[in-house]
């Protein structure tokens, strides 16, 4: 007998059995045989050899073996897209079917085959399902036309179906109604540009109307829809308010959020004033709160949304505190969400409650936990001055507990307490220093020495503690590295005679010994300023910090606008907007709030100052570490952000002039307002000095303007010279000139490609200068520079950019970026340029200001071979903002008193002396009194220049 028998068997397999009860004639028999396939299909055996006999079970008039079968299609008509064509009839059949659920069943699984060869056969039966009498089947076919449109959105846009949807919004259904929003929103937004949801007042009222029958899902999309909708004036946007409020009160989480969504926006365009805004924010609390005890997932969700609103409308929660105290059994990730909205509500009605209860926070088991609560409430003793004191005191007994991590926390957060109430608390030192070996964090032992490093004169040992951590001073992290060599810079500058050992010490060992770039860098900028001139060093080192703001962890007020528009989606929960974490961002739309109308401005809006607050005064932020020096090689800076300027951190260092004595001493006797703190703007990078590249000479007028029908002010104008020849600037040739027109000041540029390759990404970076001249937006190079090609450009300058007294006052450093090297060259500006269009002075306060000026103050010039009368002179003048106060005639000699004021507020004072001679030519005598007297002697170079050209 041979072997053969081992590999024959009667058993035809699974399959095989499958494939012969599919076609028993036992309807009993079929419908068991699908529900085995679906089960093997679920559990992932590959049934898709069965594709033709599953198909022919179609043919059947009972619901649920249909059901099955199409299930079984969906899933293997991608794999099977030839066998799946022969199911095309039975679908129009099915869609014409008596039985309405049958109808729907069809439509609803056409959408899921997405098989391009089918999808034109399919078009039919979706137009008829579109209008079918039946509403649930309108409902499903809606739905099927955004799976079409996905698959293939031109047939869709062909077939008209977009129009048929549009029409769907006017349904008498309110779910048809829903199902079409849905659906063409999902089309919108994979869209953008298409202005599918074109909304207006009628459409708006139905769904307003539709949004009270809905299901919970269907008012979602509503919801969501009319959020997208911007209403023309705030009367409009209290009726839809009006008319969505009764949806906080819903059982859904999600209608709430999406309710509180709609709301939230369309507040921007209500009047504080209005007694319904009022009732509004009343009306938003409770919901929210009811959100807070749903279970841990949804509690987070709901507090990752309520910081939000609280950070834009703190006033809605104001007084609800108390539910955002933590229970002992809510998950860390809920206690420390509620943890920052407790500090984000902290105000001095209720501070007394939240310090109890965070001091109680701070003896919990979970380390994380308690290191955010001592660190909410250093947080609150910024936020809340009278609350200081209190929370120091606290702070102090928690560092009496002796508990590592919590001692740690508290040290960090007492920095900053230092930092935003100084010469106040400092009488804690000593028992900060007690517990110095304890502190084994990198933060904590930063703070622990700048502590050390800022309060050295008042601690007897400070050398000795600083020497302490420089026994390891190669273990520790880059963060204390930094901090110690600046710590003992501080300490040297106090008591240098003590410490001289210790500093010489640290330097090598930052400069020599370290691989770091940052701590090498700071380390030589400490010792050529302590080798050069101590007294700058210790202006630097020493200078006086900026006070820290209250919060510094907000979101920036554009980004939760735009996060306001996405309450209740992911954006929400993550606080980034979708083009943040969605692939490829696809179809993600910035949205942002609707401005306010005129009626609902208010002084209270973040964006605006506080109404009793002067213009200038904003809190001051601490500045990140990179801000401090702009990075020369990254300068495509954007334009300025209007509005006053924050204060920066300390002196910024460059190459050229370290301090130069600042403006202080330029304007140390000026009214208030000049000078100090008003002139400091956010950072520019400093520029090392150039190789002084020539300067204008040769005047003329530019592009003939004296017509004044370009530069209205008729504001002389240099002619462009050369300021950075092509040869150092490896064949990139940079001529200009300065204007003033009408106000604005612009740098106006000319730029040749003399090198034999194509520039592109120009960027244009000025270093501090006298008069705070900044560019005020990037440099507009649109096309790329071809060899030999030349581009002109008028670059807009701003006055608030960081200021640094130079030498000449007039002298400007520039540094121009682009795709081969950074480049720098220096020019001078005409100081005419800085000359205000307000800067006429009543007669009195001339007189007045004249005598109180000292006289040696007083700086007199000759101007020699005018050409022009006393009349012609006030009126050149004046066309350049030097306006003349008082004119008269003293024994045949024509006195010209005149006044004008600079960009910074600096006021000149002149007396012109017209001799009488030869009327061709005629010499002027100037005397000129300012409390500055170094910008005399550029005044006068400002009026030669403008009365001989």
């Amino acid at each position: 007998m041979t072997d053969s028998k081992y590999f024959t068997t009667t058993k035809k397999g699974e399959i095989f059995e499958l494939k012969a009860e599919l076609n028993s004639d036992k309807k009993e028999k079929k419908k068991e045989a699908v529900k085995k396939v679906i089960a093997s299909m679920t559990v992932g055996k590959d049934v898709s050899a069965l594709f033709p006999d599953v198909v022919n079970c179609m043919q059947t008039d009972n619901l649920e073996l249909k059901k099955l079968v199409y299930l079984y299609l969906m899933n293997y008509a991608k794999s099977q897209p030839d066998m799946a064509i022969m199911a095309v009839n039975t679908f129009v059949k099915d869609c014409e079917d008596p039985n309405p659920l049958i109808r729907a069943l069809a439509v609803r699984t056409m959408g899921c085959i997405r098989v391009d060869k089918i999808t034109e056969y399919l078009c039919e039966p979706l137009r008829k399902c579109l209008k079918d009498e039946d509403p649930y089947v309108r409902k499903t076919a809606a739905v099927c036309v955004a799976k079409l449109h996905d698959i293939n959105a031109q047939l869709v846009e062909d077939q008209g179906f977009l129009d048929t949807l549009k029409d769907l919004i006017s349904d008498s259904n309110p779910m048809v109604v829903a199902n079409a929003v849905a659906a063409l929103s999902e089309i919108a937004e994979s869209h953008p540009s298409s202005n599918l949801l074109d909304l207006n007042p009628q459409s708006i009222n139905k769904l307003l109307t539709a949004l009270n029958e809905c299901t919970e899902w269907g008012q979602i999309f509503i919801l969501d829809c009319l959020a997208n909708y911007t209403p023309k004036d705030d009367r409009e946007a209290q009726s839809i308010c009006e008319r969505v409020t009764p949806r906080l009160s819903h059982a859904n989480s999600a209608v709430v959020l999406s309710a509180v969504k709609v709301l939230m926006k369309f507040m921007e365009m209500l009047s504080k004033d209005l007694d319904y805004y009022g009732t509004l924010l009343k009306k938003l609390a409770p919901p929210l709160v009811t959100l807070l005890s749903a279970e841990p997932e949804l509690q987070y969700v709901a507090l990752r949304n309520i910081n939000l609103i609280v950070q834009k409308r703190p006033e809605i929660l104001k007084h609800e505190m108390k539910v955002f105290f933590v229970k002992y059994n809510d998950p860390i990730y809920v206690k420390l969400e509620k943890l920052d909205i407790m500090i984000r509500l902290a105000s001095q009605a209720n501070i007394a409650q939240v310090l109890a209860e965070l001091k109680e926070y701070a003896t919990e088991v979970d380390v994380d936990f308690v290191r955010k609560a001592v660190r909410a409430i250093g947080r609150c003793a910024i936020k809340v001055e009278q609350s200081a004191e209190r929370c120091v005191s606290t702070l102090l007994d928690l560092i009496q507990t002796k508990v590592n991590y919590v001692v740690q926390e508290a040290i960090v957060v007492i920095k900053d307490i230092f930092r935003k109430y100084p010469n106040k608390y400092e009488s804690v030192i000593a028992t900060l220093c007690e517990n110095l070996d304890s502190l084994d964090e990198p933060e904590a032992r930063a703070a622990m020495i700048w502590i050390v490093g800022e309060y050295a004169e008042r601690i007897d040992n400070a050398d000795e503690l600083l020497e302490s951590f420089l026994e390891g001073f190669h273990d520790e992290s880059t963060q204390v590295q930094l901090q110690l060599l600046t710590g003992i810079v501080k300490l040297f500058l106090k008591k240098p005679t003590e410490t001289q050992e210790l500093v010489q010490q640290v330097l090598s060992l930052a400069t020599q010994d370290s691989d770091n770039p940052d701590l090498r860098d700071r380390g030589y900028i400490y010792w050529r300023l302590l080798s050069t001139d101590p007294v700058a060093a210790k202006e630097v080192v020493l200078a006086e910090k900026p006070l820290i703001s209250e919060e510094t962890d907000l979101i920036e007020p554009t980004l939760l606008d735009e996060l306001i528009c996405y309450i209740g989606t992911l954006a929400s929960v993550y606080h980034k907007p979708p083009s943040a974490f969605v692939e490829g961002g696809r179809g993600v739309v910035h949205k942002s709030l609707p401005p306010r109308t005129a009626s609902s401005e208010s002084a209270e809006s973040p964006e605006t100052a506080p109404a009793g607050a002067p213009p200038g005064e904003q809190p001051d932020v601490i500045p990140a570490q990179g801000d401090l020096l702009g990075d020369l090689l990254n300068l495509d800076l954007g334009p300025p952000v209007s509005g006053p300027p924050l204060t920066t951190s300390s002196v910024q260092m460059g190459a050229v002039d370290l301090l130069g004595g600042g403006l202080d001493s330029l304007m140390g006797d000026e009214p208030e307002g000049i000078g100090g703190t008003n002139f400091v703007a956010p950072p520019t990078a400093a520029v090392p000095a150039s190789l002084g590249a020539p300067i204008g000479s040769g005047l003329s007028d530019l592009f003939d303007l004296t017509s004044g029908v370009g530069t209205l002010s008729g504001s002389y104008v240099a002619p462009k010279a050369v300021w950075l020849p092509a040869m150092k600037a490896k064949g990139l040739e940079i001529s200009g000139t300065f204007t003033r027109q009408v106000g604005s000041i612009s740098m106006d540029l000319q730029l040749t490609n003399k090198a034999l390759q194509v520039m592109t990404d120009f960027a244009i970076q000025f270093n501090r200068n006298s008069f705070g001249l900044a560019p005020a937006a990037p440099l507009q190079v649109h096309a790329p520079l071809s060899p030999n090609q030349t581009v002109e450009i008028s670059l807009p300058l701003s006055t608030v950019g960081s200021v640094m007294k130079m030498e000449p006052l007039n002298n400007l450093q520039v540094a121009v970026k682009n795709n081969i090297d950074v480049f720098y060259f220096s020019t001078l500006y005409p100081l005419h340029i800085l000359f205000v269009e307000d800067g006429k002075m009543d007669r009195q306060m001339f007189l007045a200001t004249w005598k109180d000026i000292p006289n040696e103050n007083e700086a007199q010039f000759q101007i020699r071979d005018c050409p022009l009368n006393a009349e012609a002179v006030s009126s050149k003048l004046q066309s350049s903002n030097i306006f003349t106060v008082a004119k008269r005639n003293v024994e045949g000699q024509d006195m010209l008193y005149q006044s004008l004021k600079l960009t910074n507020g600096i006021w000149v004072l002149a007396e012109l002396r017209i001799q009488p001679g030869n009327p061709s030519c005629m010499d002027l005598e100037l005397s000129l009194k300012c409390r500055a007297p170094e910008v005399s002697q550029h005044v006068y170079q400002a009026y030669e220049t403008i009365l001989k050209n």
